[in-house]
């Protein structure tokens, strides 16, 4: 299959003076380019992911390190067979990845990175003195993580400054963090840090640039990415699965939601579970007559509802007469 877009997963500590008017600029320029995806303007930085054809992401990326305030941005790059988003979305939000944590500034204090060999280095050997920490959420180290990782009980990742007291066991040790992209470990190292924890470092990249440079060896099941694939296949060595259907308790890696839309619990289930209760978690949910029809997927795309890319933007309007 001919791969013709990409997946860009990008963040930038760096300080935007005036947020909105940023917005306003980037969500047009990113709709002139032709790309899908989720953007979060911060007057902390910025933070992506975003899909589209190979020129107008190479295009994107060069013009957003252009600008002084994100020349140092990393991009990981993924080429998919098509978008991987339906919608563009810029918005302003008071941090750039919701942690509870304002005060907390990467730029400032942060772990010091572990590059993806040496963290290949570090799962092979696994050293008593080493701690590989997950701070990400039930549902994505669920069906997917690092070998022997400390995984920790939050739905959110604002709810991790509360799990730290859990963590006060491995003081005297090195705690290495990581989760998809790198940007929650920024402040989770950072924040561990303020909370007397002294050799704390974080996986640079995040799983995504380890999948790229080590192979995503010793990485367990499948990662969960934040766009329409939801998973994704990481370990080119010894992949395995770890999650089970939420349904038979067969090992699967699929994961999906709940057709009762009031239950919609994202879950692994296989093909086979879908079935005994038409794509719903329980027969209590199959019997709710609000559910919706299951297609074999378990994906249930948020209706459009009449969706304008440039609904809101001061400029569309000039942008209209101009077309």
């Amino acid at each position: 299959m001919k791969e013709d877009y990409l997946v860009l997963l990008y963040y930038c500590y760096s300080r935007i003076e005036d947020p909105e008017t940023f917005r306003e600029q980037h969500h047009l320029r990113c709709l002139e380019l032709n790309l899908r995806g989720r953007i979060i303007v911060a007057e902390e930085g910025l933070n992506g992911t975003v899909s589209g054809l190979r020129a107008d992401c190479e295009q994107y990326m060069a013009e957003v390190k252009a600008d002084p305030r994100f020349a140092d941005t990393e991009f990981k790059v993924e080429a998919v067979p098509d978008h991987t988003f339906a919608k563009m979305h810029v918005r302003v939000k008071p941090e750039i990845v919701h942690a509870s944590l304002p005060h907390i500034d990467p730029t400032k204090k942060t772990g010091g990175y572990v590059e993806p060999e040496e963290f290949r280095r570090i799962l092979k050997e696994q050293p008593e003195d080493t701690v590989i920490l997950d701070v990400r959420s039930n549902y994505e180290h669920m069906v997917g993580k690092f070998k022997n990782a400390v995984t920790l009980d939050i739905e959110n990742f604002r709810d991790f400054p509360e799990k730290v007291k859990e963590l006060e066991q491995y003081k005297d040790k090195k705690i290495v963090t990581y989760c998809t992209g790198g940007i929650k470990c920024e402040k989770a190292s950072a924040y561990l840090l303020e909370q007397g924890f002294e050799n704390v470092h974080q996986l640079h990249g995040g799983i995504i640039k380890y999948g790229i440079e080590a192979e995503g060896e010793d990485f367990e099941g499948k990662c969960y990415v934040f766009d329409n694939r939801v998973v994704k296949d990481l370990n080119k060595v010894n992949p395995k699965v770890i999650s089970r259907c939420y349904v038979t308790n067969e090992p699967c890696d699929r994961m999906v939601n709940c057709a009762n839309p009031h239950c919609n619990i994202h879950i692994p289930m296989s093909e086979e579970g879908a079935k005994v209760y038409n794509g719903c978690c329980s027969k209590e949910c199959m019997e709710n007559p609000d559910v919706r029809p299951y297609d074999g997927t378990g994906y249930y795309a948020k209706d459009m509802n009449g969706y304008n890319p440039y609904r809101g933007l001061k400029r569309k309007e000039a942008k209209a007469t101009n077309e």
